[in-house]
């Protein structure tokens, strides 16, 4: 104050106030011709608003909205690249990384299983085949195959953290042509099946994805033939004529979108995942799908917990994509997340793996049972062995003693085969299930 004083003094101005002196009392001022001098004698009423964000840059991923979409993707090319980034400094890929080539994939899924074991014991929790018979009469046998599932390789341009196949843009192994080919026979000598599953990966990255496509429609015009679409794969460069393709071949496209929110799909998918997903889902509406061509989404949770039910979810879905993108689908299916993989290193390294198998069991729902997909479903794997379930594939239990399509004529040869149930099968029958 005196400071302020001396430097009044010397521009020829009075000075408004100084300290009072020891003992003294400061002299009454007039504020009347200040004009703000206005603030409010009940303080405890004042409120400070909050700063606004400072405005950056926007980020490559980071979602700008639908003007000029289609070609910001295109001008930042494919998704590899950042999937690639993330992985590289992602520290939990790189320990599962470092343990894989330390130990090997078989001894890493088995401490995986015996992992759940401990849980499931510590949990005092029933042996799942024996469960399934008792709350739901199922003695584990196959009936006809209906569903021909072919995963035709692990190459993704994406790496979720929940993949229970754990693809990646790292993963190389295909399905060769004399693989597919096979299978294809065993289409053709199956009348039972009525649905061709292609997944992987992306399978629409695969050597042998369109030629299989082509191939089946020529063979069996009337099986309805699925495509495990990540959406993404429709804005990679050399994919502009996917949804064409798929249109033309009347391709049933089955597309996991595991929320209608930027900011969960990224969390759960990877950086920049949700702008092309969208886009994706807006070219796949520009040729037909969402309307007369199928078009349905798969909703699997963030988390260690239930997805919500499932038709109060898909009109929730409905609605935010309709109201902000402009964007319309078929159905929407919930499912739950199978503690295998990535998610079950998640949930460990959480320290939520218990909980979450004590969730699966105390939600074992018995009316699940007629439609497990392991009763009616014949996976194949991309070397060709085959399997009661597209999780069983990635655990390593096949289908009786180890058979390969080599070994088949048709589905038939399978018909009342045992099902290898293991501990992960109550992912299947919590809730919803998985199936």
């Amino acid at each position: 104050a005196l400071r302020a004083a001396r430097r009044l003094a010397r521009r020829g101005a009075a000075p408004l106030a100084t300290a009072p002196p020891p003992g003294g009392t400061r002299a009454a001022l007039s504020t009347r011709s200040l004009p703000d001098y206005n603030t409010p004698v009940d303080t405890a009423k004042i409120k400070l608003s909050r700063p606004k964000p400072v405005k950056r840059k926007p980020a490559r991923g980071d979602w700008q909205g639908l003007k000029d979409l289609r070609a910001r993707l295109a001008a930042e090319g494919s998704l590899v690249d950042d999937t690639l980034n993330d992985m590289k400094n992602d520290k939990d890929f790189q320990l599962t990384a470092k343990k894989l080539r330390e130990s090997g994939q078989r001894k890493l899924t088995l401490e995986e299983k015996q992992r759940r074991r401990r849980c499931l014991e510590e949990l005092g929790a029933p042996e799942f085949t024996e469960h399934l018979l008792q709350q739901a009469g199922c003695d584990g046998t196959r009936f006809a195959t209906e569903v021909l599932q072919l995963n035709i390789g692990l190459y993704c341009n994406q790496a979720c953290n929940h993949c229970h196949v754990e693809s990646s843009p790292r993963r190389h192994e295909a399905m060769s042509s004399d693989v597919a080919d096979k299978c294809l026979d065993i289409l053709v000598n199956s009348p039972s099946v009525t649905t061709l599953d292609i997944t992987g990966g992306a399978p629409e990255l695969q050597p042998e994805f369109r030629r299989i496509v082509r191939r089946c429609r020529e063979l069996r015009p009337d099986v309805d033939i699925i495509d495990r679409c990540n959406l993404t794969v429709l804005a990679e460069p050399g994919q502009e004529d996917l949804a064409d393709f798929l249109a033309d071949h009347a391709v049933h496209v089955v597309a996991s979108l595991p929320c209608y929110s930027d900011k969960n799909v990224n969390m759960q998918r990877g950086r920049g995942v949700f702008a092309r997903s969208i886009e994706g889902l807006r070219r796949l509406n520009e040729v037909g799908y969402g309307r007369e061509l199928k078009l349905d989404l798969v909703y699997n949770p963030l988390g260690a917990f239930l997805p919500p039910p499932q038709d109060a979810l898909q009109t929730k879905y409905a609605e935010e994509l309709q109201q902000h993108f402009g964007v319309s689908f078929n159905e929407l299916f919930t499912m739950t997340n199978m503690p295998i993989k990535r998610f079950a290193d998640f949930l460990s390294r959480r320290g939520e793996l218990g909980d979450y198998l004590d969730l699966l069991v105390r939600n074992f729902n018995h009316e699940t049972a007629p439609n497990l997909m392991c009763r009616t479903t014949l996976s194949v794997n991309w070397d060709g062995r085959v399997y009661d379930c597209d999780f069983n594939q990635q655990l390593d239990l096949p289908l009786g003693s180890g058979k390969s399509v080599f070994d088949l004529t048709s589905t038939e040869d399978v018909r009342d085969a045992r099902i290898k149930f293991d501990n992960h099968c109550y992912g299947c029958t919590a809730g919803m299930g998985s199936s």
